[in-house]
């Protein structure tokens, strides 16, 4: 019996989670990779940027990697580019608007001139080795989103990519139903589907139904209008600009990278903002107010953002003042609530009026919903599946989904970051694990900081540290000097004389018992002077503050 081909699928993030999208294909000796994305830190990633994958994998494997294509321009697709790029030099592939915004980041890093860069459009095809691609129209929350349909010699893998249906796009065209029709026709292997809003019934609403709220709300603004949201959502920006014109206001848009996407579409050609009608933040000072509408970051209510900064009155340019309109158009990344919460807190004192999530829905998701992902199952017709793009939950409900729809249980794999899913033409079987994970970016440090410093991290930000100084004669071991208790976050020593003299007495009484046991290894006494300390903070604070002995001998 021959021996048959084998296919293997390799996700290396964004599986039980939302963000650092990045999956391997793998058949022979040759390995595509689809998406390099980042996710920012959790609350308890104390210190921490961003979190990207861990490559490991791929750079053991380098020599066999053809090339990297990104879906779309988002941060959890193409946020890790530049952390990848340094360790592996491939070409990359995606739509101009894509790739536009992928070399302003490897710019910022020093890496555009190092990487190639492939522009494709919608309804192309090429070869990169044993692999044809094939790029499909799909929409999103942001323009140039491309979903793949890669046909190897074992069979054709579809990969959605971030999509929602959408009749009637604000840009371009709908989704290509043409095409996914044609290929669940002719037979698909493997389709992996976005699985973000699996949890909402339904259908996720086109983004054009935006275009009567924004003209009302820009109707009902009497004093300047202010709309924050994502930097990359190019079609928001589009719609409020729409409005601005049939307003008579004039745009200015603020924040760095909302400057930067910008300037990015218009180049483009993504973004149409007629001549005239975008104004520089210095001008707005000499506009009447209801002459006056600004587009802006912050949606998240991240801390340096631009949105965030005027609602505490810290922004160069601009104060919130009584009579403004504050549009919040996004909704919020899961764990962002409370900062969103604060940043709209302080809008309110500041006299603004805020129009967000709760109240009027000046949103809609990219995502597809239950009806939009079983429409996907039914024109792909895969024989295997797998979810991809979302937490474990999500991954389940999709996973459900598709045996609803008709596809075996069997046949349907909820995986995790660094399963190896290997395929043949009939057949497909988890076959083992890869190194996968997360890599911490802290500063100019990528994966120096782990478990372990992040775990001191939280110590001291619960309950301090308190360091105990003691200086100790070379020849006969007797203390000269110390013990000197230094607190930090623990408790305010001046308020606390009396806990502190007795902590000394106890490191004096750990001291004793190592000279009394004729003990005067180093590691021996500082370990002595934690467990008594540490025993002694506990039974008086209910605190266990990081105790870091230090001993010099002179």
């Amino acid at each position: 019996m021959p021996k048959q081909n084998k296919l293997s699928l390799i996700p290396l993030g964004g599986l039980g989670e939302i963000g650092k999208n990045m999956l391997a294909i793998e058949y022979k000796k040759e390995i595509l990779i689809i998406d390099a994305g980042l996710m920012f830190p959790e609350e308890e990633m104390l210190g921490i940027d961003l979190v990207i994958p861990d490559i490991t994998y791929l750079i053991e494997n380098k020599e066999k990697i053809l090339g990297l294509i990104l879906t779309h321009g988002h941060e959890d697709h193409i946020g890790a580019l530049p952390y990848v790029l340094r360790q592996l030099n491939v070409p990359i592939y995606g739509s101009r608007l894509t790739l536009g915004l992928a070399e302003a980041k490897l710019k910022e890093h020093g890496l555009d001139k190092k990487v190639q860069l492939n522009p494709v459009n919608p309804g192309d095809s090429m070869k990169i080795g044993s692999f044809k691609i094939e790029f499909i129209n799909v929409n999103h929350s942001i323009a140039g989103v491309v979903a793949l349909a890669i046909h190897s010699p074992v069979g054709t893998i579809v990969h959605t990519a971030d999509f929602k249906i959408d009749h009637t796009p604000v840009e371009g065209e709908p989704l290509d139903f043409r095409k996914f029709a044609e290929l669940g026709a002719k037979g698909v292997l493997v389709l992996l589907s976005d699985s973000t809003n699996v949890e909402r019934e339904g259908y996720t609403v086109s983004e054009r139904v935006l275009a009567e709220k924004f003209e009302e709300l820009f109707h009902r603004a009497e004093g300047r209008l202010i709309v924050a949201t994502f930097a990359s959502n190019i079609h928001r920006v589009q719609q409020v600009v729409n409005a601005a014109i049939i307003h008579d206001r004039k745009v200015a848009f603020v924040g760095r990278s909302m400057v930067n996407v910008v300037s990015i579409a218009k180049e483009l050609g993504y973004l149409q903002i007629p001549e005239g009608l975008e104004v520089d933040l210095d001008a707005i000072d000499r506009l009447p107010a209801n002459r006056i509408a600004v587009v802006t970051t912050g949606s998240q209510g991240e801390p340096l953002s631009a949105l965030t900064r005027m609602a505490m009155a810290e922004h160069r340019k601009i104060n919130i003042m009584p009579g403004d309109t504050v549009v919040i158009s996004a909704s919020a990344i899961p764990g962002n609530e409370k900062l969103i919460a604060r940043t709209i807190d302080h809008l309110f004192r500041q006299g603004a009026h805020v129009i967000y999530e709760a109240t009027t829905g000046v949103h809609v998701s990219g995502h597809g919903r239950q009806e939009e992902l079983k429409m996907m199952l039914n024109l792909v017709k895969p024989k295997f599946f797998i979810p991809v793009h979302g937490e474990y939950r999500h991954l389940v409900q999709h996973a459900r989904l598709a045996q609803e729809i008709g596809v075996p249980s069997e046949n349907v794999f909820i995986a995790e970051n660094g399963d190896v899913l290997e395929f043949t033409t009939n057949s497909g079987r988890r076959a083992g694990k890869v190194t996968a994970g997360r890599i911490f970016v802290d500063g100019l440090g990528v994966g120096d900081v782990g478990s372990v410093v992040l775990r001191d991290r939280k110590q001291l930000s619960q309950d301090g540290i308190l360091i105990a100084v003691i200086t100790i004669d070379h020849e006969n071991g007797k203390v000269l000097a110390g013990p000197d208790i230094i607190s930090r976050g623990f408790v305010y020593v001046r308020e606390s004389e009396a806990l502190m003299e007795e902590a000394r007495a106890k490191v004096k009484v750990a001291l004793d018992k190592c000279f009394t046991q004729g003990n005067s290894d180093w590691s021996f006494m500082k370990s002595q002077i934690r467990e008594i300390l540490g025993k002694y903070l506990y039974e008086k604070t209910k605190r266990r503050p990081m105790i870091l002995p230090i001993i010099m001998e002179v």
